[in-house]
């Protein structure tokens, strides 16, 4: 099914809204030093924001998968090998965020300075990923 032009932007609008409103979450969860959650937040946030960047690149849905470095790829998004490892990061948080039996060894992990290099990262990466957008292709 091919999506109409009005179709394409309420799809790319649905999902910055949601990678907004998850970032004010994820803000949120670091002011409160619930860092594990914090980042897994921030995977929401920049799946959120490369899913809408595949629809208004491909005019197609996004697919229906976390891992950043393959929606990179779908958005037709070149970069660099250092931006990949920095979004595969991301990815690796989403799944220990998830599963409970990597859970709590995640939840060590995520001491604040741990926790501040990364939101820091996610900051970056997503000011990015909004130019993206400002581009028509």
């Amino acid at each position: 099914m091919e999506l109409t032009k009005k179709q394409i932007q309420e799809i790319v609008d649905y999902w910055k809204q949601g990678a907004e409103h998850d970032w004010e979450t994820a803000q949120s969860l670091w002011n409160s030093k619930r860092y594990d959650a914090c980042l897994f937040f921030c995977h929401l946030v920049l799946e959120k924001l490369l899913k809408g960047l595949v629809v208004k690149r491909t005019e197609i849905m996004a697919p229906h998968i976390h891992d950043l470095a393959i929606l990179l790829q779908k958005a037709n998004i070149i970069t660099n090998e250092t931006q990949i490892k920095k979004l595969a990061a991301f990815t690796n948080f989403n799944i220990k965020g998830r599963y409970s039996d990597v859970k709590f060894i995640f939840y060590k992990l995520c001491t604040r300075e741990f926790t501040k290099q990364h939101f820091e990262e996610a900051k970056k990466i997503i000011l990015w990923l909004k130019k993206l957008y400002q581009n028509n292709k």
